[in-house]
């Protein structure tokens, strides 16, 4: 190219830009006026949503209520996808497709925050028990700002372009509910999108202020059941039988050595036995007893090894408490898994510099991995490769005279006024921008 067609290039993608700025900062003097007349609004769906939680996929009505937030701003709308999940197709023009999840399910917990509009919800639960429901993780601040994008959408769509898909989905709380929609078509029967959004609250940061990180941010999730047999006697004769309770225990203590002896040191593993199960009576030596547990890892290689190394303890424990081979643990790998969510650090870039442009440089954070689970991964490890990112929003007010906050806490009550704002504000920055300049990096690489 002679220099003076470079020179007329570098002009018109010089005005290019300046004209995509241009459209941001109109697009954000909108939102500013947006938010601030929808504020009223926003809260009135938020407390409506705290008050009324209902269980994994059990949200028939959460649902519903989103499907007819899609509806009132023009989406094509689909419901029943996956259960109880929601799809809502906006077309504007041509352009790159771009897909925000909100998850919907609470958590069978009982509110003690003692507010207005607490919840008073009882459920039953998947075992056939009565339970009460709490929106204890934040997804009723989720949807809220699920709510606010889609009627913000609608309304300043001259300031973005191309197709916007935005889905609720059910039992994100069991890490279901992600591979439920997509078993049942999400990326075939809807349009396959260039990039997936989705947000978390987090009370680890200040109500409003926003936190990332760039590649691995949530573990992978796998459930381990592991059945321990024995031979059941009298309490009183422990030499004539052989005592399942004593062998699980030993087994519990001895999980504990896969990531103190097995793993490197700087290779997080959680191996947890969240539940023992077993006897019916104290002077009954039980044939069995039942652990449950969840394993979290990030790399494929220490996740194959430490599921494999439950196996050769429990087994290896067993017998050398004399079990017969007939009788040693049955360890079985639920399906459930949820691989480890992976930010993709271009997209990530992309998105936190553009945000860094409306946002203070006070309200960003860069957070560490957590060994939490979070089924949104799902959506960027399909064979489609789709650049994805999960970033989080501030809820905690930091007021001494209010009840440490906590996700999954009966006190849970997130500051959620600035939360919605912002989460509202980035997710239309972030769809205006991604829209307008189509960025693309190779997903999975850093």
């Amino acid at each position: 190219m002679n220099p003076l067609c470079r020179y007329a290039l570098s002009l018109i993608l010089l005005g290019a830009a300046v004209d995509v700025a241009a459209e941001e900062t109109a697009l954000a003097r909108e939102l500013d006026r947006w938010t601030a007349a929808n504020a009223s609004g926003l809260e009135s769906v938020y407390k409506e949503l705290h008050a009324h939680p209902e269980l994994s996929f059990q949200e028939e009505a959460t649902g519903e209520r989103l499907a007819r937030a899609l509806r009132e701003g023009g989406f094509e709308v689909t419901t029943h996808v996956g259960g109880f999940g929601v799809v809502g197709v906006l077309r504007n023009g041509e352009g790159p497709t771009v897909m925000i999840r909100t998850d919907m399910d609470a958590l069978p917990v009982k509110e003690a925050t003692g507010l207005a509009y607490a919840s008073e919800a009882v459920a039953e639960d998947s075992e056939g028990s009565s339970v009460p429901v709490m929106h204890a993780c934040g997804h009723d601040v989720h949807m809220t700002i699920f709510t606010g994008v889609a009627a913000a959408a609608a309304e300043l769509n001259a300031h973005w372009n191309g197709t916007l898909v935005l889905i609720a989905q059910p039992a994100e709380e069991w890490g279901a509910g992600a591979g439920a929609m997509l078993r049942d078509g999400l990326f075939e029967r809807f349009p396959l999108p260039d990039y997936v959004l989705a947000l978390h609250v987090t009370p680890a940061l200040r109500a409003g202020s926003l936190g990332y990180t760039r590649g691995y941010a949530f573990a992978n999730v796998d459930s381990v059941d592991i059945a321990v047999r024995g031979i059941g006697g009298h309490g009183a004769y422990p030499n004539t039988a052989i005592d399942p309770v004593v062998v699980a225990s030993r087994i519990v203590v001895a999980l504990q050595t896969i990531a103190s002896r097995e793993v490197s040191p700087s290779d997080p593993v959680v191996v947890t036995v969240g539940r023992i199960q077993g006897g019916t009576k104290r002077n009954i030596i039980p044939d069995e007893v039942r652990l449950e547990l969840t394993v979290r890892t990030y790399s494929p290689d220490t996740r194959a090894k430490v599921l494999d190394s439950i196996e050769r303890i429990a087994r290896g424990v067993a017998v050398s408490a004399g079990v017969p081979d007939e009788l040693l643990p049955v360890v079985e790998r639920k399906e459930d898994a949820i691989p480890a969510l992976y930010n993709d650090p271009g997209l990530v870039d992309a998105v936190i510099g553009e945000l860094r442009n409306f946002f203070p440089a006070e309200d960003f954070e860069e957070l560490e991995p957590t060994m939490g689970g979070e089924d949104f991964a799902q959506y960027g490890a399909t064979e489609h490769d789709i650049p994805a990112f999960l970033f989080r929003v501030g809820v905690n007010s930091f007021d001494e005279s209010q009840p440490a906050q906590s996700l999954h806490s009966p006190y849970f009550a997130p500051e959620y006024a600035p939360a919605i704002r912002t989460g509202v504000t980035a997710m239309m920055l972030s769809l205006a921008y991604l829209t307008a300049t189509a960025p693309s990096f190779a997903a999975g690489e850093d």
